[in-house]
Parts: structure tokens; sequence; C-alpha cells
């Protein structure tokens, strides 16, 4: 049986949201100047922060940190240039 704790559970959640936005992407449901595609990513992104966090794996922390700065940085540039893409429907 697998006992999940708290903080393993917010890392999966965070890799399915990752996962989900590359594959909406991928099947062209989402575009990369979309808003909910970047905040996918970032949900995703800090789910795997508090998880990998807590669980002191650096390599993956650094990894979901730059995903997250990424992502917040697209979503600020997105709302204040790209007014016809502030929406956050799926195609």
């Amino acid at each position: 049986m697998v006992v999940f704790d708290i903080y393993a559970l917010l890392g999966w959640i965070g890799v399915i949201l990752i996962l989900l936005a590359y594959a909406l992407f991928t099947k062209k449901k989402l575009k990369i100047n979309y808003v909910l595609y970047h905040l996918l990513n970032f949900v995703g992104a800090a789910g795997l922060i508090i998880s990998t966090l807590m669980t002191e794996s650096w390599p993956a922390f650094i990894l979901a940190l730059i995903v997250a700065g990424v992502s917040i940085w697209y979503i600020v540039k997105i709302l204040s240039t790209k007014p016809a893409y502030k929406e956050l429907k799926i195609e």
C-alpha cells in the first residue's frame, strides 16, 4: 500500500497540472500566449516547489522555481501587452 503525505500529494498534483498544460498545448487547445497555459504551469510548479522543498530534492526544486518564474513573467507580459489574449479559454 502506498501512503501519500500532503507534500507528495501536492507534488503529484503539480506534475499533473504541468503535463495537462503541455498536453493541451500540443493538441492545440491552448496557445503559448494564453494566460491559462501559464497559470496551469505556475500552479503546477507551485505544488512541486512545496513538495520538493519539503523533501529536499534540490534539482527538482530549482527546475520548479524556474518554471514558476517563467510562467509569472509570461502572465505579466500577456496581461500588460496583449489584451486579446486575456481570455482563460480552451479552444
